[in-house]
């Protein structure tokens, strides 16, 4: 069965399917291959999707992912992480305004000129907060700002109401509809009216979804055209939501490109395939702070996070030689650092709980103040096969300590109801790439609760909400160093605990490409070959 599409914002700090922001941002890799047959010129790319698209309009949560076919942005994020042309030629930024200029010659796939009016107007519409565009909201910076345009001259210019420190990788990021789409916002959902490389001509409910390329394209990554030999004339996008059957069509011809994660990983090694490993954090471990839940003490947090086994839960997470997390976010990620094993706790967790109160009643069971120290421990198949494991050994961990463990996997949809309903948990195990960049993490870290805020687990850090306003003004990556202090504040506190850094693969049948981060095929990147 298919999974169910997530809320967004909870799709990108939780699970596996993040696509808007986390699949933006940050670096990626190129595809090694032992093909070394001829190019194809002009033939047909076959693609695999995890989930339908039952929406290509890329200021939604679902159209967001496929957006990069048929929508350009103003710049683009190289596979190593560096910024590159995309509409605009140049561009500038400091905390609360940006410019950028356009390329001159570009057109919409109805054959209009793309000006900076038009340009303005795209990033004005996806931020309206009216229009509820929730995968525009998770580009978007988090702070409001206008756009104004100089057609004469080019330029587009956004000016924020507070300090943003990454608003080229935001707004430089967002995909721009031209006019006659948001004159006609509706046609969104089956058709595209953008400047990309690809138009949408066909498309099934369900799938297929059928992309046709744009002749005399020139303003791709870095100026990258449509006339490069190897590039595909159509590409074919089907969905596939067994990992299983998509290693299965790799291997008999039956699709070109295709993510696979888990075991099936094994059966697609020595085939001669093109390969494109995505980082990923398995098991993101939030706790519980919410007034009257056990964890809502630090002390007590810290003495069970010490007690953790984290590479033997790496091991676990992985599904064999795993290696603990070193930050909330995946490698790659902007800021990311080696934070972990510097700021957990690390002390003897039975002497801890005891300075805390805790103690060992006849029954084993700990106890304060008359009460047994009671968990409830939460995590979905869904998120991951090597989740439920995970979350046993923590119980194991907990329960020899004195606790009484109550562990409970759900479905998808009865565990984000825990989270952002009803918060009956103490801790919740997940999966995620996490976000590109620091900025996505603050709604989950700080903030109001549920249904004013995001911030389910009740996370109050002072210190954290310090450095984040002192790096909410620093410019781009020249704030890296603060953005770090607040995540170690963060592990200091035992206020979150990544499990394992982990890797899913973007394979590729006669054919190489790049990605970025979070396996995002790069259209221009694809070169078929025979």
């Amino acid at each position: 069965m298919p999974r169910r599409p997530l809320p967004v914002p909870l799709a990108a700090a939780l699970t596996t399917t993040a696509v808007t922001a986390g699949a933006l941002t940050g670096c990626g890799s190129v595809a090694p291959s032992s093909t070394t047959g001829p190019l194809v010129d002009r033939g047909t790319v076959r693609i695999a999707a995890a989930s339908e698209t039952p929406s290509f309009n890329p200021y939604t949560a679902f159209g967001a992912g496929p957006a990069r076919y048929a929508y350009d942005s103003l710049v683009n994020v190289a596979a190593d992480a560096t910024l590159v042309s995309g509409l605009a030629s140049s561009w500038q930024a400091t905390t609360t305004t940006a410019t950028f200029t356009l390329r001159p010659g570009t057109t919409c796939s109805d054959g209009t000129p793309l000006t900076a009016t038009a340009v303005a107007r795209a990033l004005t519409y996806a931020a309206d907060p009216a229009h509820q565009l929730a995968g525009a909201q998770t580009v978007l910076p988090t702070v409001p700002f206008t756009a104004s345009a100089d057609d004469s001259t080019g330029t587009v210019t956004a000016t924020t109401t507070a300090p943003f420190p990454f608003l080229t990788r935001t707004l430089g990021l967002l995909p721009i509809v031209c006019p006659a789409g948001l004159d006609r916002p509706q046609s969104l959902d089956r058709s595209t009216q953008g400047t990309g490389p690809y138009v949408l001509t066909h498309y099934t409910p369900g799938g297929p979804y059928e992309f046709t390329v744009r002749e005399g394209y020139t303003w791709g990554p870095a100026g990258a055209t449509t006339a490069e030999p190897g590039l595909p004339a159509r590409i074919v996008i089907s969905v596939v939501p067994q990992a299983s059957t998509a290693a299965n069509l790799l291997l008999t011809g039956g699709i070109d490109i295709a993510s696979v994660n888990g075991p099936d990983r094994a059966r697609l090694t020595d085939h001669g395939l093109a390969t494109a490993d995505v980082a990923t954090v398995i098991g993101l471990t939030f706790f519980n702070q919410r007034p009257g839940r056990p964890l809502a003490d630090p002390a007590l947090r810290r003495a069970l996070v010490s007690a953790l086994d984290r590479q033997g839960l790496a091991n676990v997470a992985v599904g064999g030689t795993g290696t603990p997390a070193t930050d909330f976010g995946a490698q790659g990620a902007v800021c990311h650092a080696d934070l972990a094993a510097a700021n957990l706790p690390v002390q003897d967790a039975t002497e801890a709980l005891r300075a805390a109160g805790w103690t060992r009643a006849a029954d084993a069971r700990l106890t304060k103040n008359g009460r047994p120290l009671r968990l409830r421990l939460i995590t979905s198949p869904d998120l991951g096969p090597t989740l439920a494991p995970v979350a046993e050994l923590m119980a194991r961990s907990w329960t020899a300590l004195g606790a009484d463990v109550k562990l409970v996997t759900e479905s998808l949809p009865a565990l984000v109801n825990a989270m952002y309903q009803t918060g009956d948990f103490d801790v919740v195990v997940g999966t995620s790439p996490g976000f590109a960049l620091p900025v996505g993490f603050i709604p989950f870290f700080s903030g109001p609760p549920p249904a004013q805020g995001l911030n389910f687990a009740g996370v109050a850090n002072p210190a954290y909400d310090a450095l984040v306003a002192q790096a909410l003004r620093e410019p781009d990556t020249a704030g890296c160093a603060t953005w770090n202090r607040a995540a170690a504040a963060l592990f200091r506190s035992a206020d979150a605990l990544p499990i394992a850094d982990g890797r899913s693969t973007v394979y590729g049948r006669s054919t190489t490409f790049a990605t970025t981060f979070g396996g995002q095929v790069i259209p221009t990147s694809i070169r078929l070959h025979r």
